[in-house]
């Protein structure tokens, strides 16, 4: 090969070395964290905060009656049957019957021991029955509210008032409420989960080491979430009204 044509190679190479890009080489990989180890859970720990389970009891059709009504009706105290889930509270063997103005519902539950004055709880089906205009109160709020006539089998007496429809709330002790991160009077929504999910607002916390936990709704609530003795319920929401 001669001269002239070692130097035109040359100089054909020089032109394509010279229009080749030097290779993008890569960026350095930058190392991640080191992540800091989890400790293991620890089986002597508390369940997650704040939500645990709440037994769910349905509150049907009852009455609690002064002892002064309990005599007028069945001429003695009450006479204790069961005991119920609230410790210290009693099914009675009486029973009575509701009349209103425009129906009479028999065989309603007399719940143990006497109060200071009588007060009768129903559902707001079982007042649109009876023809009264029951509100939703809360247990021993009956200031204004209307009256209805009880009859036991050989004596009746007027209620002049005392009918409502108990207000949905929670019963605790002191231990529960700590747990479930709430105070007595506390207003909460609870989620009942099954056949028939549903969030129950305006629950009232009641605390009091007296109490055993547990929800308690009324039949009406009972029979539109598809309630059974197996279902429980967590809090959803707190401080709601």
């Amino acid at each position: 090969m001669d001269a002239r044509t070692v130097n035109i190679l040359r100089g054909l190479i020089r032109a394509a070395n010279a229009a080749t890009p030097e290779p993008a080489w890569p960026e350095p990989a930058v190392p991640e964290p080191a992540m800091p180890e989890l400790a293991a859970p620890n089986p002597a720990m508390p369940a997650p905060a704040c939500a645990s389970a709440i037994p769910v009891e349905l509150s049907a059709r009852h009455v609690h009656l002064s002892e002064a009504d309990a005599v007028a009706l069945f001429g003695s105290a009450l006479t204790p049957a069961r005991e119920l889930s609230q410790p210290g509270q009693f099914l009675c063997k009486e029973r009575v019957r509701l009349v209103g103005p425009k129906a009479v519902i028999d065989n309603v539950a007399v719940l143990g021991p006497s109060r200071g004055s009588s007060q009768v709880e129903i559902s707001k089906t079982d007042a649109r029955a009876l023809g009264i205009d029951a509100p939703v109160r809360h247990s021993g709020d009956t200031t204004g509210t209307p009256g209805v006539i009880l009859a036991s089998p050989s004596h009746a007496l007027a209620l002049e008032e005392g009918v409502i429809v108990a207000a949905r709330h929670i019963h605790m002790t002191p231990e529960d409420a700590q747990r479930l991160c709430v105070a007595d009077g506390d207003m909460v929504s609870v989620r009942l989960d099954g056949e028939r999910p549903v969030v129950l607002e305006g629950v009232k916390a009641r605390v009091n080491a007296q109490f055993r936990l547990a929800l308690h709704i009324d039949s009406d609530e009972g029979n539109g979430s598809g309630w059974s003795s197996a279902r429980s319920a967590v809090i959803a929401n707190r401080n709601a009204g």
